[in-house]
């Protein structure tokens, strides 16, 4: 079982503030070629669920970046905020943003298929494929 508790956080201005009512304490990276040029590097992110709440919608722009997610970001200092799936409405959030990290734990790379050669993180953590993280939201076969 994954481990949640409410996490708050801003963007680097402040103009966008955030609660997430259930964010997990399991820090992943996304190596993939799109989160690679949305941050300049892999994407260091914790899962905060459909439950999330900004303060100030007004200033968050959110671009349609595939078919099954989109991400947000602040148009005031263009900060990122998250990269939500479309379907189930999950947030995937910058750990940076959040105002605690303690109890954080870095447990998962996604992408490594894609990750560059010239860096390599040494934490021991759960590493997938792109096609094997593809295969767990895959239907099941009857």
């Amino acid at each position: 079982m994954t481990e949640t508790r409410v996490g708050a956080g801003s963007c680097l201005c402040g103009a966008i503030s955030f609660t997430a009512k259930k964010m997990t304490t399991n820090v992943a990276a996304c190596h993939c070629n799109s989160c690679r040029k949305w941050g300049g590097s892999a994407f260091m992110e914790v899962n905060c669920g459909p439950e999330v709440e900004f303060n100030d919608v007004d200033k968050l722009s959110v671009f349609d970046s595939s078919e099954w997610a989109e991400r947000g970001f602040c148009s005031a200092c263009g900060s990122h905020l998250f990269y939500r799936l479309k379907e189930t409405q999950e947030h995937m959030m910058p750990v940076g943003l959040f105002d605690d990290d303690s109890g954080l734990v870095f447990r998962r790379q996604v992408f490594i298929d894609e990750r560059p050669h010239y860096y390599q993180y040494s934490n021991k953590t759960e590493d997938l494929t792109g096609e094997e993280l593809f295969a767990q939201f895959a239907p099941a076969e009857d």
